[in-house]
């Protein structure tokens, strides 16, 4: 059977995780329909989640529509959590985004759309909530095309919408009034189609127009969008119809050799690592060694996902997901084999708040480590971070529900009390210019058995880090250029200022080792020191994280919003005025956003509404802010050296 790779996306809110029991009491996959608001939906399993009614961990579950094997995989809401989101974005054939016909497009809506388009991942939509008073399909369509640039297509009419009598009717392609809008959306990109619609309409039939419609929006050119109420189910029939029929499938071989990701980690009852894995192709058994960027390890159990339910089993296959154990060195993200998904920067920006972790009981200092690092396996992006000499602890952030869901976490999973001190804003390092640094083997001031010449150069503004060889990769050991790999990227993390490098290409110059006295040890203490020295002869400019706002508010209360941001040293780029409501986008500081959120009800009379979301990275005026640094300091070569010689005396 084909398998469909299905993304359940949304702003929180919206209604995906009510869509997702539909579906799946649709498909006869559950008898009973759960409900966000008693706790007991099949997507939202741990406590947490049911006790607030939102998602926090990324669910999957699978299911057969028609001739399709289904893999939905429902996703947070919660801007907070959207490092689940992306962990599952490069495992999509196709996604359905979830719009409330009440509220509209959303922020978080607009960063989803953008990241699926930047990953080619078609997407239809669903407007849900027709039901409820206030709802708008008619506007929620114009919004779609005016604020995500996509080209939607309605493929349902809603009669008395805002009403709990609302009713949803499918759209046929060969009948108004979907013919017409239709033939003209699928004729901008289809010659002979326009041919025809203009000459010989009679020629268009239902069948002709269906396959284009799936060939389009495979290709991500036009957007099908249905209406519904996914808590009484209306409308949703006409969207299963479509999950079968127009969304793009995958055949996948079993026989070839094994390929797959690992995009979530969890950990059993009893402390064991489960790694849910996706494959590409080949085939998976109980006991056989996989191949991981850390070193092989042996599947110990498999579960696999089916017809809702969650099985042991002794092997899995190519499009199905399963929870594999004895995986001990997995991480999120991994390639297992030679995995086709691999690769591809973020598609969202990191944590843009950090906070600092307390254990409330001195006492528990060495277990709140263990339990950090225990959740960064299932949440990297918190980015961990020690300060040994200190001895603090720091967390990144999204926001903070994130931080309260952390902190409740480690009270109901690990019996640990922890104060969470008031966030602040992580900013960044950007390099300016190139600079280079070499250190020779035998050589004075450098001790170690090792060359090592890197060059540095800014990259263009969201491009990420990236690190190239420009030497004969044949002079020494592939796993002395691995060192070298490794712990750029690493060193990166703290820049001049302390703060992470950002938009960097690093390329080593110049490699040369003693064999066979020389280690990877060697080129992992070495590197640090050279690429510091780079990075100080290319200088880096700190920048602070920029917000983009979208805020609406009363007409009458549009001055004193204006003055608030003014103050705030906001920037407003565009600015709407129609039925009594001023619509304002733009962008601030994101360590303005808190401030201006918590007076905004005050000058609106409660009416005001104020969404943000990471836009860039901006240089910041005046002398930089300086990060208390982790680790010896590469910066301060004798410094650094003097540190590396303490520790090798302390383990000698």
């Amino acid at each position: 059977m084909r398998t469909l790779n299905l993304g359940i996306l949304a702003h929180v809110d919206a209604g995906k995780t009510s869509l997702t029991e539909r579906l799946l009491f649709n498909a006869g996959v559950i008898d009973k329909l759960g409900s966000v608001d008693t706790g007991n939906t099949q997507t939202d399993t741990l406590e947490l989640e049911r006790q607030r009614g939102i998602t926090i961990r990324a669910a999957v579950v699978s299911f057969v529509i028609g001739e399709r094997v289904v893999n939905l995989i429902d996703t947070p809401g919660h801007p907070d959590f959207i490092a689940e989101v992306e962990r599952v974005l490069g495992l999509l054939d196709a996604a359905v985004v979830v719009v409330s016909a009440v509220e509209g497009v959303q922020a978080q809506t607009r960063v989803l759309v953008r990241a699926l388009r930047r990953l080619g991942v078609p997407f239809i939509f669903f407007v849900n909530k027709v039901d409820r008073p206030g709802a708008r399909y008619r506007d929620v369509m114009e919004a779609l095309a005016a604020q995500l640039s996509v080209r939607p297509i309605a493929m349902s009419s809603v009669i008395d919408a805002g009403s709990r009598l609302a009713k949803v009717e499918a759209l046929a392609p060969g009948y108004e009034p979907l013919f017409t809008p239709l033939c003209e959306a699928l004729a901008e990109n289809d010659e002979a189609l326009f041919s025809d619609y203009v000459l010989t309409p009679d020629r268009l039939t239902a069948e002709r127009l269906g396959r284009r419609l799936a060939d389009q929006f495979a290709e991500g050119l036009v957007h099908p969008v249905f209406a519904g109420a996914a808590t009484t189910g209306v409308g949703v029939p006409a969207l299963t119809s479509a999950i079968a029929t127009i969304l793009p499938d995958r055949r996948l071989d079993p026989d070839r050799p094994v390929a797959g990701k690992i995009f979530k980690i969890e950990r059993g009852w009893g402390g064991e690592k489960l790694a849910y894995m996706y494959l590409t192709s080949g085939t998976i058994r109980l006991r056989q060694y996989l191949d991981l960027p850390k070193g092989p390890d042996r599947v110990t159990a498999i579960e696999v996902f089916e017809a809702g339910r969650v099985r042991g089993v002794t092997s899995f296959r190519a499009g199905q997901i399963a929870r594999v154990s004895g995986l001990a060195g997995a991480r999120i993200g991994d390639a297992v084999g030679t995995d086709l998904l691999a690769g591809g920067r973020p598609q969202f920006a990191p944590p843009s708040l950090e906070t600092r972790v307390v254990a409330r009981r001195p006492s528990d200092k060495a277990a709140l480590w263990l339990a950090l690092n225990q959740m960064a396996e299932q949440d990297p992006l918190i980015n961990l971070r020690r300060n040994e000499e200190a001895d603090e602890v720091f967390v990144s952030l999204y926001g903070e529900v994130q931080k309260e869901v952390i902190q409740s976490t480690l009270l109901t999973d690990f019996g640990l009390e922890a104060r969470f001190e008031e966030s602040t804003v992580i900013s960044v390092e950007r390099p300016v210019g190139t600079g280079v640094g070499l250190q020779v083997i035998f050589k004075e001031p450098n001790p170690f058995l090792a060359t090592v010449g890197l060059r540095v150069e800014p990259r263009p503004e969201g491009a990420g880090n990236s690190f190239a060889l420009e030497v004969d990769v044949g002079q020494m050991p592939a796993s002395f250029y691995r060192a070298v790999e490794e712990t750029v990227f690493e060193t990166l993390k703290q820049g001049i200022f302390g703060w992470q490098v950002i938009d960097c290409h690093v390329a080593m110059t110049a490699a040369r080792h003693s064999s066979p006295a020389s280690t990877a040890a060697d080129f992992r203490q070495l590197t640090p020191w050279v690429l510091a020295d780079a990075l100080l002869a290319a200088q880096t400019v700190l920048c602070a994280p920029i917000d983009r706002f979208y805020l609406e508010a009363p007409v009458e209360s549009l001055s004193g919003v204006l003055t608030l941001l003014a103050k705030s040293a906001a920037t407003t780029m565009d600015s709407v005025i129609a039925d009594g409501i001023a619509r304002l986008e733009g962008t601030m500081a994101s360590q303005m956003v808190q401030s201006v959120q918590q007076q905004l009800p005050g000058l609106t009379s409660g009416a005001g509404t104020m969404e943000t979301s990471f836009d860039h990275y901006a240089p910041i005026a005046g002398p930089p802010r300086l990060r208390r640094r982790s680790g010896p300091d590469p910066f301060n070569g004798a410094e650094y050296l003097l540190s590396l010689h303490r520790h090798v005396e302390g383990m000698s």
